[in-house]
């Protein structure tokens, strides 16, 4: 995630580091070039003139536009989602940990169970991102705990699940009430409801056709205005087609972007932070050492 301070007006316009213009340069070189070929050939291919001018290109430009918009809304809503359920996770985690801590008697159980909770957060987020997950479970649970959980498919719910037992176990010793553990297990339902959430936007991306129909119609657009424009614009054709190109582009770009959260991409999620944050929050209701945050690293980019 691109986490930087605000920026005036003037500088905003010559941003670089946080842009999707260094990831699509390629492409509007390309439509450059075929802007300066349309040019010196004055729209023609092989000897004949293309017959195109501005009017076709005002109406396709407008179902274009809203095919974009279109993708873009539902690219940012799987976003909006994602960080939606992110913020839940942190909300019950923090509730968990301290309704645990007021309510259940003082024993030894109730630190594992918060290192069992931090643990998850961790498991979740490799999950989501297919990372390896042991080096951060062995270095909350330990060795032996972490060997058996390296076995487990769905290593959140499988943490969850022990959460929940080491708390019915200590129902079962008669030290918390009935009403107490299903205060408890609401907010382990509310942690399972959240891994829930995010595998379904991990595992159903946005249809596949939509994604190519809307990359063709870009290009396409992109490679026929030129032709289109010559006649009118004539040596102003490049610059005016590779800033209409570097919209359209551009906007499909970040709608890919945005549309995997989980992703390690500028513009997803920044999970590392998040967990870590989750993790600080816990083990100081905990009264424990808090490891550093997470800052952002290459100028700007929060992981």
């Amino acid at each position: 995630m691109i986490v930087r301070p605000s920026e005036n007006w003037l500088r905003l316009l010559f941003v670089w580091n946080g842009s999707v213009l260094q990831a699509i340069i390629p492409q509007l070189v390309f439509m450059a070039a075929v802007s300066t070929l349309a040019v010196f050939t004055q729209g023609r291919i092989f000897g004949e003139k293309i017959p195109l001018n501005t009017a076709p290109f005002t109406l396709f430009g407008l179902a274009l536009a809203i095919f974009l918009a279109f993708r873009n809304n539902a690219s940012y809503g799987r976003f909006s989602e994602a960080r939606h359920l992110w913020g839940c996770l942190l909300i019950s985690a923090r509730a968990l940990t301290s309704q645990m801590l007021c309510y259940v008697p003082e024993q030894e159980n109730r630190l594992q169970i918060a290192q069992t909770i931090i643990a998850f957060i961790y498991a979740l987020k490799h999950e989501l991102r297919g990372t390896d997950p042991m080096p951060d479970i062995v270095r909350l649970l330990g060795q032996e705990q972490a060997e058996l959980l390296r076995v487990k498919q769905y290593k959140p719910t499988a943490l969850l699940n022990e959460i929940r037992y080491e708390l019915a176990r200590t129902k079962r010793q008669a030290l918390i009430d009935g009403t107490t553990l299903w205060m408890l297990d609401a907010q382990i339902n509310e942690l399972g409801a959240a891994v829930g959430g995010c595998e379904r936007i991990a595992s159903t991306p946005i249809p596949f056709s939509y994604s190519v129909l809307l990359h063709r119609t870009v290009y396409a657009y992109c490679i026929m205005l030129p032709f289109g424009l010559v006649d009118s614009t004539e040596f102003f054709t490049p610059l005016l087609c590779v800033f209409i190109s570097y919209t359209l582009i551009a906007l499909e770009a970040i709608a890919s972007e945005v549309a995997e959260p989980f992703s390690v991409a500028p513009n997803a999620l920044a999970l590392n932070a998040m967990s870590r944050n989750i993790e600080r929050s816990i083990l100081e209701l905990c009264g424990r050492p808090l490891p550093e945050a997470v800052v952002p690293i290459r100028l700007y980019y929060l992981t």
